[in-house]
């Protein structure tokens, strides 16, 4: 769901150079550095980085984050009267060296970090798969790097900002420039069941400061394909990962040490287990314009643009088109079609595909596009990307308005749905499933039949996810032994009836 505000309960902004405090000590030691030369291992953990060069010496952990520098120097004065240099990227010197740290003693993984000038960054995310922005006081990027960072991300890289004391004005800045860098995508609530919350540890409650009045786990993200692209975390995250509370700032709000230590071990978890998925999914995919005509003869793959997450697996889709191509006699249009109901004609579509993650919103038009293609003979295909509950969710709601009086019901295991390309009457499933659904052992979708034939086929377990080689850890959804013929039974049975 998309973020409403953010606020510290109970407590005021204050002026902004109030939060320019120091908020940690130093660390131990420099940062540890390496010239490159590794490959991020996948998941599941745990797993040892794999080095392709050859050293003299043991070589130092690879970096998995680059601390960004960015803002001013300054001094602070204690009460005692000593003093002591601070900067805006860095008033928690000891955050990702403790947080490492953490992640080698629990989870056996040698990883650590650089300390990244944008200025001679060089954006590729094959060497350093997360960029982390810590601070206070607003975040100022020109508009060079606001396009670096876009372009970063877009390549498969990752952007983590911590307000590292539940600053405002950190908060409200990052926010904005990251929606100047990415206008497309809104900003949404990291919901509940998303794998970023149960990649090691399940963080379902938290604990916060004083000033905090909850007990749930508060981030935002900006998804870019499948995984988030950028992720905010409103209150701190550093000062936990470094054992301490916030001295000298009473308004201060930021995770407890324990909270902080489980969000933080399983972002560094997600950001290993779906940087290969960033790399795979920010290759460039050729769209059919909607303007174009459909080729009577061949079928074509046409996707719902809504306003949710929309895009969720970019590449899949032509994966699965080009398998079907080569093992059946079907005529294949290798390009997606991206279609807007209500707005596009779609009396040239026999074949709708609608997938996401999060919730969405169809217009009045668009509820009447739909029924009128649902009564002329056309199939909506229904994907949950990542099998998460908020799309769930706004899928029944929306069919409700599409279909009044109709309702999804389970596809019967002999429906020739399961066999219109190759006959299947198992299924395999990733980990996750068990977890929420028992010990399936066959597929399961759903489906609203017009006329004796399904016209509404929705698949609440990712199969999309399976048309490729990535694993998409903590997912629910279909391995690719499953995902790819009963996606080519879906697209079968859509064309031929």
């Amino acid at each position: 769901m998309l973020f409403a505000v953010f606020c510290i309960c109970g407590s005021v902004r204050g002026a902004e150079s109030d939060w320019f405090v120091p908020l940690g000590k130093p660390p131990e030691a420099p940062p540890k550095r390496i010239s490159g030369g590794e490959a991020f291992p996948p998941l599941p953990l745990p797993a040892t980085p794999l080095r392709r060069t050859e050293r003299k010496r043991q070589p130092t952990p690879p970096p998995l984050f680059g601390k960004v520098v960015w803002g001013e120097q300054g001094s602070f004065t204690y009460q005692e009267g000593s003093t002591a240099k601070i900067a805006d990227w860095n008033l928690c010197p000891a955050d990702l060296q403790q947080l490492f740290a953490k992640v080698q003693g629990r989870l056996g993984l040698q990883y650590g970090y650089d300390e990244v000038s944008l200025v001679s960054f060089d954006g590729d995310p094959e060497k350093l798969a997360v960029l982390f922005f810590s601070g206070t006081r607003s975040l100022k990027l020109d508009d060079k790097a606001i396009g670096q960072l876009r372009a970063y991300v877009l390549r498969g890289g990752m952007l983590v900002f911590d307000s590292v004391a539940g600053s405002p004005y950190f908060y409200d800045s990052a926010r904005a420039l990251m929606q100047k860098a990415f206008p497309e995508v809104a900003w949404r609530e990291v919901p509940a069941d998303h794998p970023l919350y149960h990649m090691v540890n399940d963080v379902k409650t938290v604990h916060y400061s004083d000033n905090v009045k909850s007990d749930r786990p508060q981030l935002e993200g900006l998804y870019i394909g499948s995984r988030i692209g950028v992720l905010l975390s409103p209150y701190g995250l550093g000062t936990g990962w470094d054992n301490h509370p916030v001295p000298f700032l009473q308004k201060a709000a930021y995770y407890d040490v324990s909270s902080a230590e489980n969000i933080g071990l399983n972002l560094v978890a997600y950001a290993i287990g779906y940087h290969r998925v960033g790399l795979s999914e920010s290759k460039p995919e050729l769209f059919a314009g909607v303007d174009e005509k459909t080729p009577t003869d061949e079928f074509v793959f046409a996707q719902i643009e809504h306003d949710g997450s929309f895009n969720v697996h970019p590449n899949n889709a032509v994966k699965l088109l080009s398998k079907l191509r080569a093992v059946s006699s079907l005529r294949v249009n290798l390009k997606r079609v991206v279609v807007t109901p209500g707005k596009d004609d779609l009396s040239n579509v026999s074949f709708l595909y609608l997938t996401g993650l999060d919730d969405f919103h169809l217009s009045d038009n668009a509820v009447t596009a739909l029924r009128g293609f649902l009564q002329h003979n056309g199939t909506l295909f229904i994907n949950n990307g990542l099998g998460l509950s908020a799309f769930d969710d706004a899928v029944r709601r929306e069919l409700a308005r599409v279909l009044p009086g109709s309702k999804l019901e389970a596809v019967p295991a002999a429906h020739p749905i399961y066999s219109s390309a190759v006959r299947m009457s198992e299924a395999a499933y990733t980990p996750a499933v068990a977890m929420k659904y028992g010990a399936l052992k066959s597929p399961r979708l759903e489906g609203i039949a017009l006329g004796g034939d399904l016209r509404v086929i929705y698949s609440p377990i990712d199969v999309e996810a399976g048309w490729s080689e990535c694993e998409y850890p903590m997912a629910l959804a279909y391995r690719s032994e499953t995902a790819i013929p009963l996606g080519m039974n879906i697209l079968l049975y859509a064309s031929t009836h």
